[in-house]
């Protein structure tokens, strides 16, 4: 709003003075995680007393770990917290007509709301269960759907790709080093020299005017696939104080230090990588919802006063899902997203590996010998005796480390 509010006035030749530092990304961006992270702090407290109120407290299931009960009846849905921490932000730094701007918070709205109808069913109706998984799945493709299908076929979502001949190349113009905008379902492919992939080389079989009119069969379902990956992801990584928040501030950085990168020609140029217009702006959007992260995690760190429940965790992994998918990034996320992957793999891992010992050995030896304590594998730390902070800090460490290696992509190819 506030961009706009300085066009109108520069428009009518009105010129505030301070005013036109609205015009730069990197002031929108600073002021807009700023105010995020004000608004978390100074109103998530209050936020946690509604809820406490309210009586939203988490229904603590018992499963022998230390200090798990002394739980019981701290505040769920504080994942309304980060929403309304980054929404306020957002409608006032970014352009919010911007394509992004609008998917990324469709995206934070439709998994907040049904994080938050699970949470609801558990707390209020009192049905341990929640939402069924049936719904949440319906939900989660919902989503990749309308991502899918507005990003191949918006037109404001484009790329410029450089020229590959080095004899175009001209630093004074750094304009005439791209190619003309084009609309194709291109991505980034992490550590290969000639690092751009596109979907429409899977339909190897077809003329290549007829795979570029059919990339769509194969990109969409790749967008639903990945947003329901990560969002189950960050779901199940939410199981101790402050690991999904932790995390994902990481995350985020990263995301927010692509999106800069990528929206900026200049940069763009010299890291030899596509630019994406209109992408600059989701910056704001990345930083303001670190701020609310942060703002969260205050709260959220051991022992935590407020848990950010399903409403938080399956909105964060969503958004960042989108995030990746927007910038082209989305085959660095077994990467970036490697501790979401890690707990993932190791709840799927623990049940195939039960059900197999059971197949072939019988019940009691594979309750016996599963492959982990318990899974997620932080439960499997837990039971081995860590404390939950060490194992957050841990775990976010490797987060960064996984980050950097993210990041040396850009050059390392």
């Amino acid at each position: 709003m506030l961009y706009y509010l300085y066009e109108y006035l520069t428009s009518q030749g009105i010129h505030v003075p301070g005013l036109g530092m609205l015009k730069y990304i990197s002031f929108r961006a600073g002021m807009a995680v700023l105010l995020s992270l004000i608004i978390a702090l100074i109103y998530g407290k209050r936020v946690i007393n509604y809820l406490r109120t309210k009586q939203m407290g988490e229904l603590v299931r018992d499963l022998g770990l230390d200090g798990q009960k002394q739980k019981e009846g701290t505040p769920t849905m504080g994942g309304l917290i980060i929403i309304l921490a980054t929404i306020i932000p957002v409608l006032l730094f970014t352009r919010i007509t911007n394509i992004y701007i609008v998917l990324l918070l469709v995206s934070m709205l439709w998994m907040g709301a049904i994080g938050f109808l699970d949470d609801y069913l558990k707390k209020i109706k009192k049905n341990k269960d929640g939402l069924s998984g049936k719904f949440k799945i319906v939900g989660q493709v919902g989503l990749g759907l309308i991502i899918g299908v507005t990003m191949y076929f918006h037109p404001d979502i484009t790329v410029k790709r450089k020229y590959a001949d080095a004899k175009v190349v001209n630093r004074n113009n750094v304009e005439q080093n791209f190619m003309p905008t084009e609309k194709i379902t291109v991505s980034t492919v992490p550590f290969a020299k000639n690092n751009e992939f596109d979907y429409s080389g899977i339909l190897f079989w077809m003329n290549d005017k007829d795979a570029h009119e059919w990339a769509w069969i194969v990109f969409i379902p790749i967008v639903i696939f990945i947003v329901t990956a990560v969002s189950n992801g960050a779901n199940i990584t939410d199981g101790i104080d402050g690991l999904a928040a932790g995390t994902s501030v990481v995350i985020l950085l990263t995301l927010a230090l692509f999106a800069y990168l990528s929206g900026n020609i200049i940069f763009a140029d010299y890291l030899n990588i596509m630019f994406l217009p209109n992408m600059g702006e989701t910056t704001i959007f990345a930083v303001a919802m670190v701020g609310a992260v942060i703002g969260f995690f205050w709260y959220n760190t051991y022992p935590a006063q407020v848990f950010m429940g399903d409403t938080g965790s399956l909105m964060l992994g969503g958004v960042i899902a989108v995030l990746a998918i927007i910038l082209r990034k989305e085959l660095l996320i077994p990467v970036l997203c490697g501790i979401f992957l890690i707990e993932n793999l190791s709840v799927m891992l623990q049940v195939a590996v039960f059900k197999y010992r059971k197949k072939k050995y019988g019940l009691e030896y594979a309750q016996n010998n599963r492959l982990f304590r318990m899974s997620p594998l932080h439960h499997h730390y837990q039971k081995g005796g860590f404390h939950e902070s060490k194992i957050v800090n841990r775990m976010i460490i490797i987060g960064v480390i996984l980050a950097i290696v993210c990041l040396i992509t850009l050059k390392m190819r």
